[in-house]
């Protein structure tokens, strides 16, 4: 019962999601292609507001589920490497039509070809586990 809110939340930005277009293919092809603000005007929301938490949970000491302080690290420097990783996340999400959280709204809205997607991002998620030692970070 104690992560019945986590789901509501999840229900919710679904929801939001929806309703904002933001998981349609057509607003992801058209932000692509820079003849819309309408999803970088989400993106940028969604940035602003996630500034806006942190800085607020870092001036009030808000406290995690666990009960500890929330604490975000100091990323490590190496802007190629992000770069590289923003070029491949980008890619997929242009060849999918959706990033990781609309894949799940996308499936809930019975989109049932994400089923291929999700268990190939997992797949992937997994494969990059086993060889990140190996890579060069």
């Amino acid at each position: 019962m104690k992560f019945l809110k986590f789901l509501l939340i999840g229900i919710f930005f679904g929801i939001v999601l929806v309703k904002s277009e933001a998981v349609s293919w057509y607003r992801i092809y058209e932000m692509f292609r820079f003849q819309s603000f309408h999803m970088y005007g989400i993106i940028g929301t969604a940035i602003a507001s996630g500034l806006l938490f942190v800085q607020i949970s870092k001036k009030r000491h808000l406290k995690s589920v666990e009960g500890v302080d929330i604490f975000v690290p100091k990323k490590e420097d190496g802007l190629i490497r992000y770069i590289i990783g923003g070029i491949i996340f980008g890619f997929g999400w242009a060849l999918i039509g959706a990033c990781p959280g609309p894949m799940y709204v996308l499936l809930g809205t019975g989109v049932w070809s994400m089923i291929i997607v999700i268990a190939a991002a997992i797949l992937g998620t997994f494969i990059y586990g086993i060889l990140k030692d190996k890579l060069p970070h």
